[in-house]
């Protein structure tokens, strides 16, 4: 089964881009951005910018846009059975328009990877097409918050997400 991804939260203020690969099944299943519940990425966003875990999702994406965060995934479509970047089949890939995104938000100059399979995806997929005036942006890949992802514990994660936080400030 062919998996279609989200369009971006974004809006004209944004200065950091955070990329993921692609939702995960609950993600898919529910409509938002890292609905698995025990996935890390809204209780450091919370942690980091004072949103409470009671949030609701209309109110989470709010407070990534209040902080100038954008959010979206490297892959706009795969063939992925299960939520595991590892299982995603290579051969049925769909890279989502990044020169478009990057016209759009023209304020973007940060990009951050939620685990190293965005930044492979992004790396290899995207940025040898990128046209050559939005070479500027600073990419850094952060810890994973999956669960999946467990050398590190929430308070860890946080830790090292910490560094959007000054950035997206600005």
């Amino acid at each position: 089964m062919v998996n279609d991804g989200f369009g971006p939260i974004a809006d004209d203020k944004a200065s950091v881009l955070i990329l993921g690969s692609m939702p995960s099944v609950a993600s898919l299943q529910a409509q938002e951005y890292y609905a698995h519940s025990r996935n890390a990425f809204w209780p450091i966003m919370g942690a980091l910018f004072g949103g409470g875990g009671g949030l609701g999702y209309p109110q989470r994406q709010q407070l990534l846009l209040a902080n100038h965060i954008a959010l979206w995934d490297v892959l706009r479509s795969c063939y992925r059975p299960g939520s595991l970047d590892a299982n995603i089949d290579m051969k049925s890939i769909q890279i989502n328009d990044f020169d478009g995104f990057y016209t759009r938000h023209p304020g973007i100059s940060r990009v951050y990877f939620n685990g190293g399979m965005a930044e492979k995806m992004y790396r290899l997929h995207v940025l040898p097409a990128l046209q050559k005036h939005f070479l500027h942006l600073h990419y850094q890949r952060l810890p994973s918050t999956s669960p999946a992802y467990a050398s590190l514990t929430v308070p860890q994660k946080i830790a090292a997400w910490e560094v959007i936080k000054g950035v997206a400030d600005k």
